[in-house]
């Protein structure tokens, strides 16, 4: 069984910033996947905020930009995501995600991802 398991969130004044991890089992990070954080917002609809490929190219949503990086640890297969300069609108529920098999990261949508963690919250006041 695959399980993506996420943890570091917690709450935060605007300006600080946090570091969440995502360690997998059951699938290695190292292999053809592409995978990524996503964030849920109460009454928004869930958003991708950063997703990395095997060769280590990353992506990042508009509004994240500069502040977040994504990054990975093949050896530990663990994901992570340094979030700096964070803000109240990034107050939500982080969940990591790991594409199908084959999905390149630059044309994939949430519908390819189907391995998906239980969340961090992620509180910034």
């Amino acid at each position: 069984d695959v399980q993506l398991v996420e943890s570091g969130g917690g709450s935060v004044q605007a300006g600080e910033s946090l570091r969440l991890s995502c360690a997998a089992s059951g699938i290695t990070y190292r292999s053809s996947y592409c995978i990524g954080w996503f964030r849920l917002a109460p009454g928004q609809e869930r958003e991708g905020v950063a997703r990395i490929a095997t060769d280590g190219r990353t992506i990042y949503e508009d509004s994240v930009k500069g502040r977040f990086t994504i990054s990975k640890d093949n050896a530990k297969n663990t994901l992570y995501l340094l979030m700096n300069r964070l803000k109240p609108t990034d107050t939500a529920m982080y969940i990591c995600a790991a594409a199908w098999p084959g999905y390149a990261c630059d044309s994939v949508s949430q519908a390819d991802f189907g391995y998906w963690g239980q969340g961090t919250q992620v509180t910034v006041s």
